[in-house]
């Protein structure tokens, strides 16, 4: 990849020669496709210290550590941080505290001047890459309804859009500004929640504590399942093996994917790097999730949401089973997996998909 960047870095490394290297084992990243091999744009922050936690203990014991135990320790670590804003791919990140750095002397340094320019130009290029996400929202809400009006499932699909950008923006900043209280300050002035503080609890314009909102939380885990409608099990709600409740269609999907996320397991196949495998097995799984979104409270016999939302939901996850029956077909001409098995993962998208437009037709026949 070639970088055709604007600005400078921190004073670190402002003037040197870095070279990193990964010494841990590579993994497919399926982002990567989408990068243009030359990046133009303006830096952002390059630095190899920045300042960023990681666990204090071997990684098994962190992933293996009971809820009893409370939160892991943790220790502060350099790493190296390379942000720039890229014409094509907008915000890219390159980030570890586990590279392996050589850095070398530097031919020339900033002066003071040149380093208030650098901060300056590294703000301006957040900023503007935030107010691309602000764009994609606002994109999103041109044209939308009355909230009050009635909504049919078009209406309902252009919101979950909505929803889509805020979720990208959000992450975008977190990312940027980790979970600080600082900030959860900033984040939120970002996103607009602190104009709507007045509006979340009652007539005092107060936010609620964290005791208010723990005691919520705790009041609602005491409240005992409504039990589903008899008259519905097996096609509304299921009980799995673990005694959980599920949508029928949402288990088998979930089931079957992982099913064959187990057998490429078994092929040795799950860092293959095989791009359409990845999207295969990824997306057939998404695709589980997002049924879970539509369906588990119907599960759950407590569904007040109106057909036409669920229609556009199930959409959602009807879009992610095509994705996984792209990868699948990219997969099948090139002996990568068994002919049987690329047999019975064609057949089972291929009556999930017909089971998902059945639901769809069913809720299209509610009020």
């Amino acid at each position: 990849m070639t970088l055709e960047l604007k600005g400078n870095a921190h004073p670190d490394l402002a003037g040197c020669r870095l070279q990193f290297t990964n010494p841990l084992p590579s993994l497919p990243h399926p982002g990567l496709d989408i990068l243009n091999p030359v990046q133009r744009g303006t830096i952002g922050e390059l630095t190899a210290s920045h300042k960023v936690r990681v666990p204090a203990e071997p990684g098994e014991e962190f992933r293996d550590r009971p809820e009893a135990e409370g939160p892991p320790p943790e220790r502060l670590a350099n790493g190296l941080y390379l942000e720039w804003f890229s014409d094509t791919n907008g915000r890219v990140v390159i980030e570890s505290t586990d590279y392996r750095l050589e850095i070398s002397a530097p031919e020339w340094r900033m002066t003071p001047a040149e380093e208030q320019q650098r901060a300056q130009e590294a703000a301006a290029g957040w900023h503007g890459f935030v107010a691309q996400l602000n764009e994609a929202v606002a994109k999103q809400q041109r044209g939308q309804k009355d909230p009050e009006a009635d909504w049919d499932e078009y209406d309902y699909e252009k919101f979950l859009k909505e929803t889509d950008a805020r979720t990208d923006k959000c992450l975008e900043l977190q990312e940027k500004y980790g979970d600080s209280d600082e900030a959860e300050a900033k984040i939120a002035q970002a996103m607009g929640w602190d104009q709507m503080a007045d509006a979340t609890d009652g007539d005092d314009g107060k936010l609620m504590s964290p005791e208010e909102i723990n005691h919520m939380a705790d009041e609602a885990l005491t409240e005992p399942e409504p039990e589903p409608d008899p008259f519905t099990e097996g096609k509304d709600w299921m009980r799995t093996a673990d005694g959980a409740l599920r949508h029928p269609l949402q288990h088998r999907c979930f089931e079957s994917a992982m099913k064959f996320w187990h057998a490429c397991g078994e092929l040795g196949l799950k860092r293959s790097g095989d791009e359409d495998l990845h999207r295969f097995l990824f997306e057939f799984q998404t695709t589980g999730a997002k049924l879970a979104g539509a369906l588990a409270g119907r599960a759950h016999g407590r569904d007040p949401r109106k057909a036409a939302f669920t229609v556009a939901y199930l959409k959602r996850a009807l879009d992610h089973l095509h994705q996984a029956q792209t990868g699948l077909e990219g997969v099948a001409p090139r002996d990568l997996l068994p002919e049987q098995m690329i047999a019975q993962a064609r057949q089972e998208l291929f009556e999930i998909r017909e089971a998902i437009l059945q639901v769809m037709d069913e809720f299209r026949g509610r009020k």
